[in-house]
């Protein structure tokens, strides 16, 4: 159950329901967290909020440290702490490769290579793919690559709009296309 949830489940204390330190307490949230208003964002804040959005948009990779640094060049005394906060109310972060990406999850299964043994005598028998993206201005750009393994200069490369629209698909070096193409 949510934060918000639970704090929609406190009742006003009365005779009939528990005090409100009771209840917060049986729903594992603090006191003051009923008495909080979130503040509004002030005019300064929502500008910051503009150049900042504009910044992640021209240079994706850049952090707080840069984006601070790039604030006071324009000329905005801000710090580092109120930079990393409006991008996390803006839902930004820095584009980077992460940490153990290349690990299996808890419970992932490792599944038995269907190859082995197989002799490829002729076309079209096995195929290869691999997917990736490549960040834009709105979204991203879906690349998918499928590469036939006996003749590997058979590849068929189609890129596909982060919205599904525009789908381009070729076969460089003459090589025929994907078995479901012809």
């Amino acid at each position: 159950m949510s934060r918000a949830q639970r704090l929609a489940m406190i009742e006003p204390s009365s005779s009939d329901n528990p005090s409100l330190r009771r209840q917060c307490q049986l729903l594992g949230i603090s006191r003051s967290s009923l008495y909080y208003q979130r503040r509004e964002l002030l005019a300064e804040d929502l500008m910051l909020m503009r150049l900042i959005d504009e910044e992640h948009l021209r240079t994706p990779v850049y952090g707080t440290r840069r984006i601070t640094a790039h604030l006071n060049r324009l000329g905005y005394r801000v710090n580092r702490k109120r930079t990393r906060r409006l991008m996390r109310r803006m839902g930004l972060q820095a584009v980077y490769p992460r940490p153990r990406t290349s690990q299996p999850g808890k419970g992932h299964r490792i599944y038995p290579y269907l190859q082995r043994g197989l002799t490829i005598d002729q076309p079209n028998p096995i195929w290869a793919t691999d997917i990736g993206y490549i960040p834009m201005a709105r979204g991203f750009m879906y690349l998918v690559a499928i590469i036939g393994l006996a003749q590997p200069t058979s590849a068929v490369l189609a890129s596909i709009e982060y919205l599904g629209h525009g789908l381009l698909h070729r076969c460089p070096g003459g090589g025929p296309g994907p078995p479901w193409s012809s």
